[in-house]
């Protein structure tokens, strides 16, 4: 479990991401993920409702292009208040082979905000994601755009990046460049054994001025507008993220054994035009995911958020705390059967509650490694 090792694939999957998987232009990898779920209850900031659903089921196309191009599209389909939607989550090209380490990523895409936020939902070790990524981020945000990355060349692994995005799944606005982004990312092997990653990430919302007042009335009309996972609930012009991972296995073979702690911290300031130094939203989590046999992890993790919802010239405290047990059962590296129970305690959220859910995620086709 080396991180360079990794994150060579991780670098070949963000500037070859799919020349392992031999697709070509006239034959494109085809790949689905299957995710449905139980669930008891409903629950505060969740994209997930009571009963049977689906979740984030996902089709997806990638190829190369060219030798200078290469290509994904990822359609998903969710269930939301009992209708099945379909969007279009990735769709974008990016090219291959340029000088310096350096990758360009144009369409749509997942930002790389955070450690979490570009990763695909199916890659999670729990159900849904921390609340504060749930509030701040809605669960994943994702929007047209461009990247520029550059991997410095150091003995160490380091990454800088930019992004621009029309920011329209962020907030509502007129600015033909919403959002923009600053990250890096860096880490190391501490021995055969062990390895890390740390990142930084800014985000900042330029429409965030221009959002519509009714926008961000009680919290009913709130969550009626905003709990699906289209676009955050609470924004702020400055969002700041901070990301930690550690990982073990013994000797490097996580087939056998692995133990992952991660933990991320959120802050968002300059809600809109209202609000003072005192009016932030910020949350964090901590989990750990012990992989104890080759088919068989158990994880814990704890999170909160401390939100400012908006009420006209003024704003009420909601606070959200959330701990997650979850145990799971990996018949092979395509399918996953996991069982969550998760406990909620909370201030200005009516419909906190504590629920267990039961969840596959099962895949079939061409699927790229995922990365560190």
């Amino acid at each position: 479990m080396k991180l360079l090792k990794n994150h060579a694939s991780a670098v070949a999957l963000t500037i070859f991401p799919f020349t392992a998987l031999q697709a070509n232009e006239l034959n494109p990898d085809v790949s689905v993920i299957l995710d449905g779920y139980y669930k008891q209850n409903n629950t505060a900031l969740s994209h997930r409702e009571e009963g049977f659903g689906l979740g984030h089921t996902e089709l997806s196309l990638s190829s190369p292009i060219d030798d200078l191009f290469e290509g994904r599209l990822t359609a998903v389909l969710e269930e939301h208040e009992s209708e099945t939607e379909l969007e279009l989550e990735e769709a974008f090209l990016q090219t291959t082979g340029m000088p310096y380490n350096l990758s360009i990523r144009g369409g749509r895409f997942l930002s790389q905000v955070g450690y979490l936020n570009s990763r695909h939902l199916h890659e999670d070790d729990f159900v849904e994601r921390p609340a504060a990524y749930r509030a701040l981020l809605g669960s994943h945000y994702f929007d047209d755009g461009l990247r520029l990355n550059l991997l410095l060349p150091t003995p160490f692994y380091w990454q800088i990046g930019a992004e621009a995005f029309d920011g329209g799944r962020m907030s509502e606005g007129d600015e033909d460049i919403g959002v923009y982004t600053v990250n890096t990312r860096f880490g190391g092997d501490i021995s055969r054994s062990q390895s890390w990653q740390a990142g930084l990430s800014y985000l900042n919302n330029r429409q965030i001025h221009g959002e519509h007042e009714e926008e961000h009335g009680h919290e009913d009309e709130h969550e009626e507008e905003h709990d699906h996972g289209h676009g955050p609930a609470y924004t702020g012009e400055n969002l700041y993220i901070a990301d930690l991972v550690w990982k073990w296995a013994p000797e490097g073979n996580n087939r056998q054994q692995q133990l992952t702690l991660s933990g991320e911290y959120l802050y968002a300031d300059d809600l809109n035009e209202d609000a003072t130094s005192d009016d932030v939203h910020k949350g964090w989590y901590a989990s750990a995911v012990y992989q104890f046999a080759p088919q068989w992890s158990a994880g814990v993790r704890y999170g909160e958020v401390d939100l400012k919802e908006a009420h006209g010239d003024h704003f009420h405290d909601q606070e959200l705390e959330e701990t997650d047990v979850m145990l799971a059962w990996s018949h092979s590296h395509f399918s996953t059967v996991r069982l969550q129970y998760t406990h909620q305690e909370a201030h200005g959220f009516e419909d906190a509650d504590n629920t267990v859910m039961l969840q596959y995620v099962m895949s079939f086709g061409a699927h790229g490694a995922h990365g560190f």
